[in-house]
């Protein structure tokens, strides 16, 4: 049976990191005083390292550049459709004046 997935605060993972960057210990042996699977520490640490302070923005919250990338590709798909009907009705009229 699955178990429910876990979720972490925005400051449990900051601490958590800041034991592997500061304090000098290993995502293994952080991961295992904390009960975390030390490859999720690990992750944790490349956004932090990455994310320069803006790391871990909570509840679904994206970084903006991904957000901003899921709108335009919203407007390439809703583009395309306009283009495929306008092409249809072209094709339409072109077969009716024929």
């Amino acid at each position: 049976m699955d178990r429910p997935r876990r979720t972490f605060t925005k400051e449990f993972k900051e601490e958590a990191v800041q034991l592997v960057l500061s304090e000098g210990y290993t995502c293994a042996e952080a991961g295992r005083s904390l009960g975390l699977n030390p490859n999720l520490l690990s992750r944790w640490k490349q956004e932090v390292t990455a994310a320069n302070g803006q790391a871990f923005p909570g509840h679904g919250q994206r970084f903006p550049d991904p957000q901003r990338i899921q709108e335009l590709e919203r407007q390439v798909r809703r583009l395309q459709m306009e283009k495929d009907v306008l092409k249809k009705a072209a094709a339409f009229f072109a077969k009716e004046s024929a």
